[in-house]
Protein backbone atom coordinates (compact mmCIF):
# COMPACT_ATOMS: atom_id res chain seq x y z
CA UNK A 1 0.00 0.00 0.00
CA UNK A 2 2.92 2.43 0.66
CA UNK A 3 4.78 1.74 -2.37
CA UNK A 4 1.64 2.48 -4.55
CA UNK A 5 0.47 5.16 -2.50
CA UNK A 6 4.17 6.76 -3.24
CA UNK A 7 4.07 5.69 -6.62
CA UNK A 8 0.86 7.75 -7.09
CA UNK A 9 1.99 10.49 -5.13
CA UNK A 10 5.35 10.38 -7.71
CA UNK A 11 3.31 10.32 -10.64
CA UNK A 12 1.11 13.04 -9.47
CA UNK A 13 4.28 15.83 -8.76
CA UNK A 14 5.67 14.81 -12.13
CA UNK A 15 2.51 15.53 -14.21
CA UNK A 16 2.19 18.96 -12.05
CA UNK A 17 5.80 19.86 -12.84
CA UNK A 18 5.12 18.79 -16.29
CA UNK A 19 2.37 20.89 -16.69
CA UNK A 20 3.74 23.55 -15.03
CA UNK A 21 6.61 23.59 -17.31
CA UNK A 22 4.22 23.31 -20.54
CA UNK A 23 2.52 26.35 -19.42
CA UNK A 24 6.17 28.46 -18.73
CA UNK A 25 7.31 27.32 -22.20
CA UNK A 26 4.02 29.51 -23.75
CA UNK A 27 0.49 29.04 -24.64
CA UNK A 28 -1.07 29.13 -27.92
CA UNK A 29 -4.68 30.63 -28.73
CA UNK A 30 -7.62 27.95 -29.69
CA UNK A 31 -4.68 25.66 -28.28
CA UNK A 32 -3.09 25.27 -31.85
CA UNK A 33 -0.86 27.23 -34.57
CA UNK A 34 -2.07 26.98 -38.05
CA UNK A 35 -0.27 28.16 -41.06
CA UNK A 36 -2.03 29.13 -43.96
CA UNK A 37 -0.36 28.89 -47.37
CA UNK A 38 -2.11 31.13 -50.11
CA UNK A 39 -0.71 30.74 -53.92
CA UNK A 40 -1.61 29.59 -57.20
CA UNK A 41 -1.52 26.31 -57.61
CA UNK A 42 -2.47 26.01 -61.10
CA UNK A 43 -2.21 28.95 -63.02
CA UNK A 44 1.01 31.16 -64.63
CA UNK A 45 2.15 31.17 -61.12
CA UNK A 46 2.40 27.72 -60.41
CA UNK A 47 5.60 27.61 -60.37
CA UNK A 48 6.57 30.96 -59.12
CA UNK A 49 5.11 29.76 -55.75
CA UNK A 50 2.32 26.65 -56.15
CA UNK A 51 3.08 23.42 -54.65
CA UNK A 52 6.96 24.26 -54.38
CA UNK A 53 5.39 27.18 -51.75
CA UNK A 54 3.58 24.70 -49.59
CA UNK A 55 6.83 22.17 -49.46
CA UNK A 56 8.78 24.94 -48.37
CA UNK A 57 6.59 26.45 -45.87
CA UNK A 58 6.40 22.46 -44.39
CA UNK A 59 10.42 21.90 -44.51
CA UNK A 60 10.12 24.83 -42.41
CA UNK A 61 8.02 23.62 -40.06
CA UNK A 62 9.59 20.25 -39.81
CA UNK A 63 12.85 21.77 -39.20
CA UNK A 64 11.61 23.59 -36.39
CA UNK A 65 10.22 20.34 -34.69
CA UNK A 66 6.77 20.01 -36.15
CA UNK A 67 5.67 21.19 -32.39
CA UNK A 68 4.89 24.70 -30.72
CA UNK A 69 4.69 23.79 -26.73
CA UNK A 70 3.66 20.85 -27.32
CA UNK A 71 1.00 20.98 -29.93
CA UNK A 72 1.62 20.12 -33.60
CA UNK A 73 1.75 22.57 -36.17
CA UNK A 74 -0.60 22.81 -39.22
CA UNK A 75 -0.23 23.90 -42.80
CA UNK A 76 -2.63 24.82 -44.77
CA UNK A 77 -2.92 25.55 -48.39
CA UNK A 78 -5.37 26.42 -51.07
CA UNK A 79 -5.10 28.35 -54.72
CA UNK A 80 -6.59 31.89 -54.88
CA UNK A 81 -6.48 31.27 -58.70
CA UNK A 82 -5.18 35.02 -58.83
CA UNK A 83 -7.94 36.63 -58.10
CA UNK A 84 -8.33 38.72 -54.87
CA UNK A 85 -12.24 38.57 -54.38
CA UNK A 86 -11.12 34.69 -54.09
CA UNK A 87 -8.59 35.06 -51.80
CA UNK A 88 -10.50 37.41 -49.31
CA UNK A 89 -12.84 34.88 -48.88
CA UNK A 90 -10.38 31.94 -48.60
CA UNK A 91 -8.72 33.82 -45.74
CA UNK A 92 -11.42 35.03 -43.83
CA UNK A 93 -12.25 30.87 -44.03
CA UNK A 94 -9.39 30.30 -42.85
CA UNK A 95 -9.23 32.99 -39.81
CA UNK A 96 -13.03 32.76 -38.80
CA UNK A 97 -13.83 28.72 -39.23
CA UNK A 98 -10.21 27.25 -39.26
CA UNK A 99 -8.72 29.55 -36.50
CA UNK A 100 -5.51 30.17 -39.23
CA UNK A 101 -2.53 32.38 -36.73
CA UNK A 102 -0.82 33.55 -40.32
CA UNK A 103 -1.24 33.99 -43.84
CA UNK A 104 2.40 33.66 -45.75
CA UNK A 105 3.13 33.97 -49.58
CA UNK A 106 0.12 35.39 -50.69
CA UNK A 107 1.46 35.98 -54.65
CA UNK A 108 0.06 38.39 -56.86
CA UNK A 109 -0.04 41.82 -55.76
CA UNK A 110 -4.03 42.07 -55.75
CA UNK A 111 -4.08 39.21 -54.09
CA UNK A 112 -1.68 40.43 -51.54
CA UNK A 113 -3.51 44.05 -50.89
CA UNK A 114 -7.06 42.08 -50.43
CA UNK A 115 -5.82 39.61 -47.65
CA UNK A 116 -3.54 42.35 -45.63
CA UNK A 117 -6.58 44.68 -45.78
CA UNK A 118 -8.11 41.59 -44.09
CA UNK A 119 -5.67 40.55 -41.92
CA UNK A 120 -5.08 44.14 -40.57
CA UNK A 121 -8.72 44.37 -39.98
CA UNK A 122 -8.39 40.73 -38.05
CA UNK A 123 -5.48 41.81 -36.29
CA UNK A 124 -3.21 38.53 -37.83
CA UNK A 125 0.06 38.50 -39.70
CA UNK A 126 0.25 38.45 -43.08
CA UNK A 127 3.48 37.59 -44.46
CA UNK A 128 4.13 38.47 -48.16
CA UNK A 129 6.50 36.33 -50.50
CA UNK A 130 5.72 36.06 -53.56
CA UNK A 131 3.94 39.18 -54.45
CA UNK A 132 5.74 42.45 -55.20
CA UNK A 133 3.93 46.04 -55.40
CA UNK A 134 5.57 48.61 -52.71
CA UNK A 135 2.55 49.75 -52.07
CA UNK A 136 2.56 47.19 -49.18
CA UNK A 137 4.82 49.15 -47.22
CA UNK A 138 3.82 52.25 -48.74
CA UNK A 139 0.87 53.71 -49.34
CA UNK A 140 -1.04 50.66 -48.61
CA UNK A 141 0.44 49.46 -45.88
CA UNK A 142 -0.36 47.65 -42.30
CA UNK A 143 2.23 48.04 -39.69
CA UNK A 144 1.99 45.31 -36.96
CA UNK A 145 0.58 43.00 -39.60
CA UNK A 146 1.58 43.29 -42.69
CA UNK A 147 5.36 41.90 -43.53
CA UNK A 148 6.72 42.13 -46.65
CA UNK A 149 9.52 39.40 -47.25
CA UNK A 150 11.24 38.74 -50.35
CA UNK A 151 11.15 41.56 -52.62
CA UNK A 152 9.54 44.57 -54.23
CA UNK A 153 9.21 46.47 -57.11
CA UNK A 154 11.32 49.41 -55.65
CA UNK A 155 14.38 46.63 -55.36
CA UNK A 156 13.61 45.36 -58.13
CA UNK A 157 14.07 48.54 -60.24
CA UNK A 158 17.15 49.48 -58.10
CA UNK A 159 18.84 46.23 -59.24
CA UNK A 160 17.79 45.47 -62.84
CA UNK A 161 16.92 48.96 -64.20
CA UNK A 162 19.94 51.44 -63.03
CA UNK A 163 22.22 48.39 -64.08
CA UNK A 164 20.88 48.35 -67.25
CA UNK A 165 20.73 51.98 -67.93
CA UNK A 166 24.48 52.09 -66.73
CA UNK A 167 25.27 49.45 -69.22
CA UNK A 168 24.00 51.98 -72.21
CA UNK A 169 20.03 50.60 -72.14
CA UNK A 170 19.12 54.24 -71.81
CA UNK A 171 15.50 54.25 -73.49
CA UNK A 172 12.84 52.15 -72.62
CA UNK A 173 9.49 50.78 -73.72
CA UNK A 174 7.24 48.83 -70.95
CA UNK A 175 5.17 45.89 -71.66
CA UNK A 176 3.52 46.20 -68.27
CA UNK A 177 0.70 43.61 -67.08
CA UNK A 178 -2.05 45.81 -66.33
CA UNK A 179 -2.48 45.27 -62.63
CA UNK A 180 -1.00 46.42 -59.04
CA UNK A 181 1.77 44.62 -59.62
CA UNK A 182 2.82 45.87 -62.73
CA UNK A 183 1.71 49.44 -62.41
CA UNK A 184 4.10 49.52 -59.65
CA UNK A 185 6.79 48.21 -61.59
CA UNK A 186 6.58 50.39 -64.39
CA UNK A 187 6.45 53.44 -62.12
CA UNK A 188 9.18 51.81 -59.77
CA UNK A 189 11.63 51.43 -62.56
CA UNK A 190 10.55 54.51 -64.57
CA UNK A 191 11.86 56.18 -61.92
CA UNK A 192 15.38 54.55 -61.58
CA UNK A 193 15.82 55.17 -65.74
CA UNK A 194 14.85 58.77 -65.80
CA UNK A 195 17.14 59.32 -62.52
CA UNK A 196 19.94 57.83 -63.80
CA UNK A 197 19.78 59.60 -67.15
CA UNK A 198 17.82 57.66 -69.36
CA UNK A 199 14.15 58.36 -70.73
CA UNK A 200 10.69 56.33 -71.19
CA UNK A 201 9.54 56.27 -74.54
CA UNK A 202 5.62 54.77 -73.47
CA UNK A 203 4.30 51.64 -72.30
CA UNK A 204 1.42 49.46 -72.66
CA UNK A 205 -0.48 47.16 -70.70
CA UNK A 206 -1.79 43.81 -71.16
CA UNK A 207 -4.01 41.54 -69.33
CA UNK A 208 -3.15 39.00 -66.40
CA UNK A 209 -1.67 35.58 -68.61
CA UNK A 210 -2.52 37.10 -71.36
CA UNK A 211 -2.22 34.47 -74.72
CA UNK A 212 -1.03 36.76 -77.52
CA UNK A 213 1.64 39.10 -77.39
CA UNK A 214 2.02 40.65 -80.75
CA UNK A 215 0.12 43.63 -80.51
CA UNK A 216 1.78 45.19 -77.64
CA UNK A 217 5.11 43.85 -78.66
CA UNK A 218 4.60 45.63 -81.95
CA UNK A 219 3.93 49.08 -80.05
CA UNK A 220 7.45 48.12 -78.30
CA UNK A 221 9.55 47.69 -81.24
CA UNK A 222 7.76 51.16 -83.06
CA UNK A 223 8.68 53.08 -80.04
CA UNK A 224 12.15 52.76 -81.00
CA UNK A 225 13.53 52.07 -77.48
CA UNK A 226 16.66 50.48 -76.71
CA UNK A 227 14.99 48.57 -73.92
CA UNK A 228 11.52 46.63 -73.60
CA UNK A 229 11.01 46.14 -69.83
CA UNK A 230 9.33 43.50 -68.74
CA UNK A 231 6.97 44.73 -66.05
CA UNK A 232 5.06 41.18 -65.41
CA UNK A 233 6.48 37.74 -64.45
CA UNK A 234 5.79 33.99 -64.29
CA UNK A 235 3.73 32.81 -67.35
CA UNK A 236 3.12 36.45 -68.51
CA UNK A 237 7.15 36.80 -68.71
CA UNK A 238 7.90 33.46 -70.41
CA UNK A 239 5.61 34.08 -73.11
CA UNK A 240 6.46 37.69 -73.98
CA UNK A 241 9.77 36.13 -73.94
CA UNK A 242 9.04 33.65 -76.50
CA UNK A 243 6.70 35.59 -78.55
CA UNK A 244 9.81 38.44 -78.86
CA UNK A 245 12.19 36.05 -80.09
CA UNK A 246 9.83 35.09 -82.46
CA UNK A 247 8.98 38.38 -83.85
CA UNK A 248 12.94 39.38 -84.35
CA UNK A 249 12.35 41.97 -81.25
CA UNK A 250 15.33 40.58 -79.82
CA UNK A 251 17.68 41.92 -82.50
CA UNK A 252 17.14 45.09 -82.50
CA UNK A 253 15.88 45.53 -78.72
CA UNK A 254 17.03 44.57 -75.79
CA UNK A 255 14.97 42.74 -73.15
CA UNK A 256 14.90 43.51 -69.23
CA UNK A 257 13.30 40.98 -67.23
CA UNK A 258 12.35 42.57 -64.43
CA UNK A 259 10.74 40.00 -62.24
CA UNK A 260 12.40 36.63 -63.40
CA UNK A 261 12.85 33.93 -61.43
CA UNK A 262 15.06 30.44 -62.43
CA UNK A 263 12.09 28.71 -62.55
CA UNK A 264 11.10 31.16 -65.71
CA UNK A 265 14.52 30.42 -67.02
CA UNK A 266 14.40 26.64 -66.40
CA UNK A 267 10.74 26.85 -68.66
CA UNK A 268 12.24 29.20 -71.60
CA UNK A 269 15.65 27.55 -71.66
CA UNK A 270 18.96 28.97 -72.42
CA UNK A 271 18.79 29.20 -76.20
CA UNK A 272 16.83 31.61 -75.18
CA UNK A 273 17.08 33.35 -71.86
CA UNK A 274 20.84 33.75 -72.39
CA UNK A 275 22.27 37.18 -72.10
CA UNK A 276 19.41 38.80 -69.89
CA UNK A 277 19.77 40.62 -66.94
CA UNK A 278 17.67 40.05 -64.05
CA UNK A 279 17.71 40.03 -60.01
CA UNK A 280 17.39 37.35 -57.30
CA UNK A 281 17.82 37.38 -53.47
CA UNK A 282 18.81 34.15 -53.68
CA UNK A 283 20.10 31.35 -56.03
CA UNK A 284 21.17 27.81 -55.43
CA UNK A 285 24.13 27.31 -56.56
CA UNK A 286 26.05 30.70 -54.90
CA UNK A 287 27.27 28.58 -51.51
CA UNK A 288 26.99 25.57 -49.62
CA UNK A 289 24.12 26.01 -47.62
CA UNK A 290 22.34 27.42 -50.62
CA UNK A 291 23.36 23.90 -52.47
CA UNK A 292 22.42 21.83 -49.72
CA UNK A 293 19.26 23.20 -48.90
CA UNK A 294 18.42 22.78 -52.72
CA UNK A 295 19.36 19.34 -52.94
CA UNK A 296 16.94 18.40 -49.79
CA UNK A 297 13.89 20.28 -51.72
CA UNK A 298 14.42 18.84 -55.60
CA UNK A 299 14.24 15.49 -53.97
CA UNK A 300 11.00 16.46 -53.05
CA UNK A 301 9.43 18.63 -55.43
CA UNK A 302 9.96 16.28 -58.58
CA UNK A 303 13.54 17.19 -59.68
CA UNK A 304 13.04 21.09 -59.52
CA UNK A 305 15.35 23.38 -57.85
CA UNK A 306 13.69 26.02 -55.71
CA UNK A 307 13.45 29.64 -56.72
CA UNK A 308 13.84 32.90 -54.20
CA UNK A 309 10.28 32.93 -53.69
CA UNK A 310 9.47 29.10 -52.04
CA UNK A 311 12.92 29.96 -50.11
CA UNK A 312 11.28 32.95 -48.98
CA UNK A 313 8.75 31.25 -47.49
CA UNK A 314 10.65 28.67 -45.65
CA UNK A 315 12.50 31.47 -44.15
CA UNK A 316 9.90 33.59 -43.56
CA UNK A 317 7.93 30.57 -42.03
CA UNK A 318 10.40 29.74 -39.94
CA UNK A 319 11.25 33.30 -38.84
CA UNK A 320 7.44 33.36 -37.49
CA UNK A 321 7.68 29.96 -35.44
CA UNK A 322 10.68 31.39 -33.87
CA UNK A 323 8.98 34.44 -33.03
CA UNK A 324 6.15 32.52 -31.59
CA UNK A 325 8.59 30.66 -29.24
CA UNK A 326 10.40 33.32 -28.43
CA UNK A 327 7.47 35.46 -27.28
CA UNK A 328 5.75 32.56 -25.70
CA UNK A 329 2.36 33.39 -26.98
CA UNK A 330 0.96 33.59 -31.12
CA UNK A 331 -0.38 36.71 -29.64
CA UNK A 332 0.12 39.03 -32.93
CA UNK A 333 1.60 42.24 -31.20
CA UNK A 334 4.10 40.26 -29.17
CA UNK A 335 5.28 37.96 -32.29
CA UNK A 336 5.74 41.32 -34.58
CA UNK A 337 8.18 42.83 -31.94
CA UNK A 338 9.82 39.27 -31.38
CA UNK A 339 10.23 39.38 -35.08
CA UNK A 340 11.34 42.80 -35.76
CA UNK A 341 14.11 42.46 -32.77
CA UNK A 342 15.50 38.87 -34.02
CA UNK A 343 18.12 39.52 -37.01
CA UNK A 344 17.06 37.07 -40.11
CA UNK A 345 20.58 34.61 -40.50
CA UNK A 346 18.81 31.60 -42.43
CA UNK A 347 19.58 30.05 -45.49
CA UNK A 348 17.67 33.02 -47.69
CA UNK A 349 19.24 35.75 -45.61
CA UNK A 350 22.24 37.07 -43.90
CA UNK A 351 21.79 39.51 -41.12
CA UNK A 352 18.21 40.90 -42.82
CA UNK A 353 15.86 42.80 -40.64
CA UNK A 354 12.45 43.08 -40.47
CA UNK A 355 11.80 47.50 -40.36
CA UNK A 356 8.56 48.98 -38.12
CA UNK A 357 7.13 49.30 -41.57
CA UNK A 358 7.12 45.45 -42.74
CA UNK A 359 10.01 45.91 -44.99
CA UNK A 360 12.53 42.75 -44.79
CA UNK A 361 15.47 44.54 -45.50
CA UNK A 362 18.26 42.01 -46.97
CA UNK A 363 20.97 42.08 -49.63
CA UNK A 364 19.65 41.18 -53.48
CA UNK A 365 22.00 40.18 -56.89
CA UNK A 366 22.37 40.95 -59.78
CA UNK A 367 22.84 37.80 -62.08
CA UNK A 368 23.50 37.70 -66.12
CA UNK A 369 21.82 34.39 -67.53
CA UNK A 370 24.55 32.36 -69.26
CA UNK A 371 25.21 31.02 -72.51
CA UNK A 372 24.36 27.76 -73.38
CA UNK A 373 27.81 26.70 -73.70
CA UNK A 374 28.84 28.32 -70.70
CA UNK A 375 26.67 26.00 -68.37
CA UNK A 376 27.75 22.71 -66.67
CA UNK A 377 24.23 21.06 -66.37
CA UNK A 378 20.96 21.67 -65.51
CA UNK A 379 20.02 24.65 -63.13
CA UNK A 380 23.45 26.10 -63.89
CA UNK A 381 22.13 29.31 -65.27
CA UNK A 382 23.38 32.72 -63.81
CA UNK A 383 26.86 34.37 -63.62
CA UNK A 384 26.57 36.38 -60.71
CA UNK A 385 27.34 39.81 -61.53
CA UNK A 386 26.92 42.04 -58.54
CA UNK A 387 25.64 42.23 -54.83
CA UNK A 388 23.54 45.74 -53.72
CA UNK A 389 23.43 45.81 -50.08
CA UNK A 390 20.10 45.55 -48.61
CA UNK A 391 19.66 49.40 -47.61
CA UNK A 392 20.87 50.19 -51.44
CA UNK A 393 18.40 47.58 -52.96
CA UNK A 394 14.95 48.94 -50.43
CA UNK A 395 13.48 51.79 -50.10
CA UNK A 396 14.76 53.81 -46.93
CA UNK A 397 12.39 53.99 -43.83
CA UNK A 398 12.70 58.22 -43.98
CA UNK A 399 10.88 57.77 -47.68
CA UNK A 400 8.42 55.66 -46.80
CA UNK A 401 4.92 56.50 -48.25
CA UNK A 402 3.09 54.77 -45.17
CA UNK A 403 1.24 57.47 -43.47
CA UNK A 404 2.69 56.09 -40.30
CA UNK A 405 6.42 56.83 -41.40
CA UNK A 406 5.98 59.91 -43.11
CA UNK A 407 8.00 62.66 -41.72
CA UNK A 408 5.54 65.74 -41.01
CA UNK A 409 6.06 69.01 -43.04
Amino acid sequence: MKRKLMTAIVSAALATCATVVQAQQGKLSDDALKIGVLTDMSGLYADFGGPGAVLAAKMAVEDFGGKMFGKNIEVLSADHQNKPDIAKNLTQQWYDRDKVDMTVENLNSGVALAVTGLAKEKNKIAIVTGAASSRLTNDSCAPGTTVHWVYDTISLANVVGKAVVKAGGDSWFFLTADYAFGHSLEKDTGDVVKANGGKVNGAVRHPLNATDFSSFLLQAQTSKAKVVGLANAGGDTVNSIKAAAEFGITKNQNLAALLMLITDVHALGLNTAQGLYLSEGWYWDMNDENRAFAKRFEARNNGKKPNMNQVGVYSATLHYLNAVKAAGTDDTAAVMKKMQDTPINDVFAKNGKLRPDGRMVHDMHLFLVKKPSESKGPWDYYKHMGTVKGEEAFQSLEKSQCPQFMKKS
